[in-house]
């Protein structure tokens, strides 16, 4: 599964950094908002230091708001607390260039307190426990993730000084597959999927979507944790890159009343010896048990674990009927009405989880499928008939509608608690309180519109 173009090992890297080649390097994680932040060291002093030691960053990065407020709520960083630092520990495997950016290599960080114990609610650190779990039994999660993206002929300055109104999105219609349309994109999608390959990615190709303006671009499935640096390194990067091309992309999960953007998760296991173990063609529908189970458990934890899937206040606008975003915990074969589908066969059977929208925190989205899984896998829960035809219409359950639901669903989850630990539950449902209490406060255009005159 590796993919090497474009890492860099320690002494590639010191070589580098000693003929001038590299001057910077990123030392970066993803918080809790799914952004990838850090800082930006000299090359030399990254050589010298930083590589075997870490660097310090105040622990209120895992404590605000997007806006980067600091709010009250949380265990581990508060006034009280004197907002103290914690330590991003370089993963050296996910060293690599940015192409994008000149002279530049990156390096995704795992984040330690200064006694050396991970930062458990860190979304890397809810991961690798989640990867640990799978590991006892002898199992690797194989993970693809489909981010979706909306492109406009604004820059960000422009966007945000226009409050994201009145934005001339980079196509006219909708332009699902479309080529020509497309076209007029194609030297940002281009630098796009070329600076990913050159930090090594392995891209598969882009596709026009619904929406104005809207685009996917695919990359080769890895394993899960390799799958979820990757992501962040993308999700960041294109943004850089579509400012370096004057325009402007946005990920959020429904920027309009059109079609929102999608994140679809894809997941599949594989043994010690890397077999497929979803797949048995002697089963019905050739689903081996354990398969089975884990979409059962999917199904148990759906609605529990929405929090993971859909973390924003704007997340739960993408749950409309007919829209291509699931509303019912069901499964089905190749069936996109459902919120698991399962599609392929052999090495390539997998499920897909639907729910998330491009706004989600991957790290934390896949280590709810796995947590799911294993609770389906360890109580060896039974998996209901396949949902056929329609599942918007169906008598079936449905993944909650509003943020407040899905906070208040996880905050009481005995399988989440079970699963993640009552110090990383506590904390994201903190973090969804503080999102709505600031919504709460806002006074929406939607609002000025209809009362400013008429009411």
């Amino acid at each position: 599964m590796a993919h090497t173009k474009g890492f860099l090992t320690t002494d590639e890297l010191s070589s580098l950094v000693e003929t001038g080649d590299i001057d910077t390097v990123i030392v970066g994680f993803t918080d809790m908002q799914g952004r990838l932040i850090g800082k930006r060291v000299a090359g030399r002093f990254f050589v010298e230091d930083v590589m075997g030691h870490g660097a310090e960053c105040c622990n209120y990065l895992l404590a605000v708001d997007v806006e980067m407020n600091t709010v009250n709520g949380y265990a581990i960083s508060s006034w009280e607390k004197g907002y103290g630092d914690m330590a991003m520990v370089p993963d050296l495997t996910t060293l690599r260039r940015i192409p994008w950016q000149p002279a530049t290599a990156l390096v995704i960080a795992d984040l330690q307190w200064l006694t050396g114990e991970h930062v458990a609610q860190a979304p890397r650190e809810v991961l690798n426990q989640q990867i640990a779990r799978l590991a006892e039994r002898g199992l690797t999660p194989l993970v693809g993730t489909e981010l979706e993206f909306i492109v406009f002929d604004n820059t960000y300055r422009d966007a945000w000084s226009k409050r994201y109104n009145e934005l001339t999105p980079a196509s006219d219609y909708n332009i699902d597959y479309a080529i020509h349309a497309s076209t007029r994109m194609e030297p940002l999608l281009r630098d796009i999927r070329n600076g990913m390959e050159g930090a090594g990615l392995f891209c598969e190709g882009v596709k026009g979507e619904c929406n104005l303006g809207q685009q996917e671009i695919a990359f080769k499935y890895d394993e899960a944790l390799v799958t979820c640096d990757n992501h962040s390194i993308y999700k960041n990067g294109a943004k850089e890159i579509a400012d370096q091309h004057g325009k402007s992309i946005t990920f959020m999960a429904k920027f309009n009343e059109r079609e929102g953007n999608s994140c679809h998760l894809h997941i599949s296991l594989r043994d010690a010896d890397g077999n497929p173990v979803f797949a048995d063609n002697n089963a019905e529908g050739g689903m081996a048990t354990m398969m089975r189970q884990f979409i059962a458990g999917q199904l148990a934890a759906m609605r529990d674990f929405t929090l993971l899937f859909a973390p924003n206040i704007n997340s739960y606008k993408r749950f409309a009927p007919g829209s291509f975003a699931p509303t019912a915990v069901a499964w089905g074969h190749d069936n996109r009405t459902c919120s698991i589908r399962v599609i392929g066969s052999g090495h390539s059977l997998r499920l897909e989880n639907r729910v998330p929208g491009g706004d989600v925190n991957q790290y934390l989205a896949v280590a709810g499928l796995i947590a799911a899984g294993l609770y389906g896998i360890e109580n060896k829960l039974e998996l209901g008939d396949a949902l056929e035809g329609n599942a918007y219409e169906a008598d079936a359950e449905h993944v909650p509608t509003t943020l407040r639901e899905a906070r208040d669903l996880f905050a009481s989850s005995a399988i989440a608690r079970a699963a993640f630990g009552d110090e990383v539950v506590d904390h994201y449902v903190n973090a969804a309180t503080i999102e709505l209490a600031a919504y709460d406060m806002a006074v929406t255009d939607w609002e000025r519109i209809r009362g400013f005159e008429r009411l």
